[in-house]
């Protein structure tokens, strides 16, 4: 599925190394206590997925979600922000209770329980409007030339680009892939996220400058993977966000980003 990277920015999500003394979820009790639960988050954001603003301010779909359902759950939701390789270490030992991750991004799943998909990561192919492209198999990239973000592998279409078939173009940031991708004539498509894709285009004016194919390259459920024991919470969570569904609300979140 994703490569390692890609799971590196997007669940683990390059934190520092700061860790605030809030109580875990399971710790706090008592009428006169909020119970928190302990979101880790990215000190640089991912966006859409997780924003950082100037003042220690949140937002991104997981954050935005995640408020509402602990709202309604009666939790406070803390950001905390760890190394990635430590998160998973963190996790167990409940210095922390839950993490953006999708299960296929996970070396060992059955350690942690995860929530129900919150949304699609969906990788895609972008190409400038006028030369619009579909994605339906690895050989229609034959002779093209594909911006690909540094460091990731892209398993279902590495042998076009082991063999010569198909060229890369490697760039280390997600805005820089779009500004190339309409502007250089040597670039035919670039792959990268639908929803940070679209998050870009529109936090930058480019609506009209850009067409997205179809079909995705991958595409699996973002969720919030958290300790075993937090399990009961997960069962709620897992409520609150069927009925944010069911009501059209997780859709208006959403559309916000795009």
């Amino acid at each position: 599925m994703f490569h390692s990277v890609y799971r590196a920015l997007l669940i683990g999500l390059l934190f520092t190394p700061a860790v605030f003394p809030v109580a875990s979820a399971s710790e706090v009790s008592g009428p006169s206590s909020a119970r928190v639960l302990k979101l880790n988050v990215s000190p640089n954001g991912y966006p859409p997925y997780t924003i950082v603003e100037k003042g220690n301010r949140f937002s991104g779909i997981v954050w935005d979600i995640t408020t509402v359902i602990c709202d309604r759950l009666g939790y406070q939701l803390e950001a905390l922000k760890v190394p990635r390789k430590r998160v998973d270490g963190m996790l167990i030992n409940g210095m922390i209770d839950a993490t953006p991750r999708a299960k296929e991004w996970t070396e060992e799943p059955d350690n942690f329980v995860f929530t129900i998909p919150i949304v699609q990561v969906s990788e895609v192919f972008f190409s400038r409007a006028e030369r619009a492209f579909e994605y339906f198999s690895p050989a229609d990239l034959e002779s093209m030339t594909v911006l690909t973000h540094l460091g990731y592998k892209y398993p279902n279409i590495r042998d076009m680009f082991t063999s010569g078939k198909a060229k890369r173009f490697d760039v280390p940031k997600d805005q820089d892939i779009f500004k190339f991708l309409m502007h250089g004539d040597d670039f035919d498509v670039a792959v990268s996220d639908r929803l940070v894709g679209q998050w870009m285009i529109r936090k930058n004016g480019w609506q009209g400058q850009f067409h997205i194919s179809k079909q995705p390259l991958t595409d699996v459920g973002l969720r919030l993977m958290l300790r075993p024991d937090m399990a009961p919470f997960v069962s709620q969570y897992n409520e609150e966000l069927g009925k944010m569904k069911d009501s059209g609300e997780l859709e208006s979140i959403l559309a916000a980003y795009r």
